[in-house]
């Protein structure tokens, strides 16, 4: 007869991921790192209980916010490139519900997560139980219902031997790298403290195997074909690079064959800025270089890309007259976008044998590479060099609001900061190896544009989702995973004001994150998207109701936390601010008060498809329709 080993469910889920573990081109290590938790009603008898007396490795921390928490095991899952975990517990009903933000983040962005939410009695014996819904059509409804739209995998165990299939599964997706994404395992709250036998097998050691995808002769034959028929191809690095840890071939293919690499949000820094043929950010927030390359090649291989609209500035960054497509993705349903040669396989694998295969090839350009790239340069050091004229204020960047306004706003906050002077003299003066994590807002556009990275995997940018309260709590996330390195979040006040608990997680766990705070006084990407459609600023200044700019003291909040803090207007100040803020063992936060409309533009075939009013009593939002309709019509084609 089987060894046979009597448990709780709780229990039994906390002794089995241990005992996951996974093995990557031959290196072996635990799957699960560690689990964080905001105990109540639904977990602390369970799920609480297991971990204080049947955790014997993993790492636990208390969270402040379900979604704080999510965020920064998100953060922790990206940066170690999907190679290990935090596990995550919430009570049942609000708690539970604000992991939902959780998990759509997770799987938009295709990063495995263990969410593991609370549930309702299973035995229904004291319904309705604190916090539980009620439908009168449904009984076996829940809040955790909610999860099943942003889920990879998705189970509610209502009995404890419904884990063990429920737990494999479970894993299955979150290491498969077509399927990663958030695996979300409700228990209900009588089971989880339900004994049973369970068997010991199910307890030992399970391996996982990140088997890179070999893609099929036939494919890399017509890739091939495809790349030698082309005389001006251009690399667009998604992603999937960076999982793969694909930058030495693509340094390779690139360097060998004379192809320019561009990059989304999420491929940045899987290959540095100081490779020569490396243009930096492509689309909506690309650089000027980026952009222009792409509109004039005639192939776009795209590597672990998704393709999203502010990839392909909404599909018209591309001549679909006169170019083709080669995707490259471990996922058969992305490598299938815009009509592609298709392979479905491994970046690093499929790079080292289209390298292979190319040999005898090269692309017509001659010196455009360099060319486009110097003129980014310059236009780059321009934006760092704007300064505000309180007479006539020009940037030739985001500028809606009139002089007068402008001047308000300096003389509200006490500034004449520009956003594009502070985020460059950051990028000049912070440690080569320094990580910088950004989400929401006008940032990333900046980040996207103007950031250099000199060392690999030091650009974090979460723009699947764009959440806004995703930089504090992911640079909390992004330090556990470097701990050795300083660790930067780039965050305006609006998304500052969203979400900062895990500040009080990183000072609680000795954990030093650096706070970089734009303050610009409202949601300015939000106030720009409305201004240029023809809508006046409404809703997106923090005003009060008197119509006075808000100016918010967020160093004095900064202290009240216990970070170190400093206030920097100046771009001396700011230097010197960094400089110190290096030196703290504390975690550290920086207020910059700068100017709104100083954030940078697009470049070049930069256009973003958004919903506007088809009628208005608005002539400006009129002729915004307008101007949206003769672009698309202009564009001539929609790309399924």
């Amino acid at each position: 007869m089987a060894d046979k080993i009597r448990l709780t469910t709780a229990q039994a889920l906390i002794k089995f991921i241990q005992n996951q573990y996974i093995n990557v081109d031959g290196e072996e290590f635990p799957f699960v790192k560690g689990v964080f938790s905001i105990y109540g009603h639904g977990n602390v008898l369970g799920i609480g209980e297991a971990l204080e007396h049947y955790n014997e490795r993993l790492d636990y921390f208390q969270g402040k916010n379900e979604q704080g928490m999510g965020f920064a095991a998100i953060a922790y899952a990206k940066q170690t490139l999907r190679q290990q975990i935090f596990a995550v517990s919430a009570s049942a009903g609000p708690g539970s519900a604000n992991l939902v933000h959780v998990a759509a983040n997770a799987f938009t962005n295709n990063i495995p997560i263990l969410i593991l939410p609370a549930d309702t009695f299973a035995t229904r014996q004291p319904d309705p139980v604190l916090q539980q819904l009620e439908h009168q059509h449904d009984a076996s409804l829940t809040t955790n219902d909610a999860f099943r739209a942003v889920s990879k995998f998705y189970d509610r165990v209502q009995r404890p031997e419904q884990l063990m299939s429920s737990l494999v599964r479970a894993f299955e997706v979150m290491t498969n790298p077509e399927t990663a994404g958030p695996a979300v395992v409700a228990i209900s709250q009588d089971v989880e403290g339900e004994a049973y036998d369970y068997e010991a097998s199910f307890f030992e050691k399970r391996v996982h195997y990140i088997d890179r995808k070999i893609p099929t002769n036939r494919e890399i034959e017509a890739a091939l074909d495809a790349i030698k028929a082309s005389k001006r191809p251009v690399i667009i690095a998604g992603g999937g690079t960076k999982y793969s840890q694909a930058g030495p071939e693509l340094r390779n293919i690139s360097e060998k064959y004379n192809i320019p690499i561009v990059e989304t949000q999420a491929g940045k820094s899987v290959v540095t800025y100081d490779f020569p043929n490396a243009l930096g950010g492509v689309g909506i927030l690309g650089t000027s270089a980026a952009n222009k390359i792409v509109s004039e090649a005639d192939l776009i291989i795209g590597i672990g890309t998704r393709y999203n609209d502010f990839v392909t500035s909404s599909k018209t960054g591309f001549d679909w007259e006169n170019q083709k497509f080669v995707n490259i993705n471990v996922s058969r349903f992305q490598a299938y976008k815009l009509d592609a040669v298709t392979v479905v396989a491994d970046a690093k694998v499929a790079l080292q044998k289209l390298t292979e295969g190319l040999e005898g090839y090269q692309t017509a350009y001659e010196g455009e590479i360099q060319e486009y790239k110097a003129a980014w340069n310059e236009e780059r050091e321009r934006l760092h060099n704007i300064a505000f004229n309180r007479k006539d204020f020009d940037p030739e960047i985001k500028h809606h609001f009139g002089q007068g306004i402008m001047n308000d706003y300096a003389d509200a906050l006490g500034t004449e900061f520009t956003q594009t002077n502070a985020f460059i003299t950051i990028n000049d003066h912070v440690d080569d190896d320094a990580i910088v994590v950004g989400s929401a807002g006008s940032l990333p556009g900046d980040m996207q544009r103007l950031w250099n990275s000199t060392e690999e995997n030091t650009f974090h940018l979460e723009y699947g989702y764009s959440s806004m309260g995703y930089e504090i709590s992911g640079t909390l996330g992004v330090k556990l995973a470097a701990p050795n390195q300083e660790v930067y979040a780039m965050v305006g006040d609006g998304s500052f004001l969203m979400l900062h608990s895990e500040l009080v997680t990183a000072i609680q766990e000795n954990k030093k994150i650096n706070i970089l705070l734009f303050d610009n006084s409202g949601f300015g990407c939000i106030n720009n998207l409305q201004m240029d459609n023809g809508s006046i600023s409404a809703g997106t200044e923090f005003r009060t109701a008197d119509n006075e700019i808000m100016n918010i003291d967020y160093a004095k909040i900064g202290e009240g936390y216990g970070l170190t803090t400093y206030k920097a207007n100046t771009r001396e100040e700011l230097i010197q601010a960094l400089e110190a803020a290096k030196k703290e063992t504390n975690s550290t936060l920086i207020e910059m008060k700068v100017l709104p409309k100083t954030m940078t533009d697009g470049y070049e075939s930069s256009w973003w498809n958004v919903g506007v009013a088809e009628v208005s009593k608005s002539e400006n939002v009129t002729k915004a329709y307008k101007a949206r309709v003769e672009k698309l019509e202009e564009d001539g084609r929609e790309m399924y």
